[in-house]
């Protein structure tokens, strides 16, 4: 299946990172500090070096971890040093709801490329893509999985987010934090530029555009093998 989308692998485990830097599917990778620490990363900057050095000419996005806008500032321009294909994330808002649209606009005008992430709302969206408009090529990430657990179909807020940035081809839109498989099919559907993923849907990409009716009875012939495995008897 032919996909519209880029597709942006998600995590933190530089084994991980390093082996799908092989697969030509893989055209970027995000990480975050909440992956960083559940794989047991301690030293960022040392990480993220060594990040950057496996992903070679693919982008990747490394966030900072400040709650304080001038400490997010100096974090930003420090990581932004370490390679031209770096995307510095910057959170849409701080721990007190405060926006960083202001610091979005500073870092941008200045040539730092930004990953502006953790959105949710269409308004967010607009407030984001105005500040990174007059900049350096930026990402707004919506994370739509997390849209998804609240019970709200995230897709009409994408289809927007896409057209909002149209007149900006400097812009780029991230499907952040899919759920399933189909979401990838649907980011690609309404033209959203990026995708991220992470391992356990990496794993079935090879099921996009599989015959229904042969995977029925691949399933049918799973089931009876493990019956006859398990050794049951009625």
């Amino acid at each position: 299946m032919e996909l519209n989308t880029k597709i942006f692998a998600d995590g933190a485990e530089l084994a991980d990172i390093a082996r799908l830097c092989k697969n030509p599917v893989i055209r970027g990778f995000t990480t975050n500090p909440t992956l960083m620490r559940k794989a047991g990363v301690t030293d960022y900057e040392q990480f993220a070096r060594a990040a950057i050095e496996l992903v070679g000419e693919r982008p990747i996005s490394l966030e900072v971890f400040s709650d304080e806008f001038d400490d997010m500032e100096r974090q930003a321009r420090r990581i932004a040093t370490w390679g031209s294909k770096v995307y510095v994330k910057i959170p849409v808002t701080n721990t007190r709801r405060e926006p960083a649209d202001a610091l979005v606009q500073r870092l941008s005008e200045a040539g730092v490329k930004l990953n502006v992430t953790a959105i949710m709302t269409l308004d967010q969206v607009k407030r984001v893509a105005a500040r990174l408009a007059n900049g350096v090529p930026g990402i707004i990430s919506i994370f739509a999985g997390r849209i998804a657990d609240t019970g709200v179909d995230p897709l009409p807020i994408m289809r927007s987010a896409v057209e909002l940035v149209r007149p900006h081809p400097s812009i780029e839109i991230i499907w952040a934090s899919p759920r399933e498989l189909l979401n990838v099919v649907q980011a690609s559907d309404i033209g959203c530029h990026i995708i991220t993923v992470t391992s356990d849907i990496l794993a079935k990409l090879e099921l996009l555009g599989r015959d229904l009716g042969e995977y029925s009875l691949a399933t049918v012939k799973m089931f009876h093998t493990d019956a006859v495995s398990a050794g049951f008897k009625l």
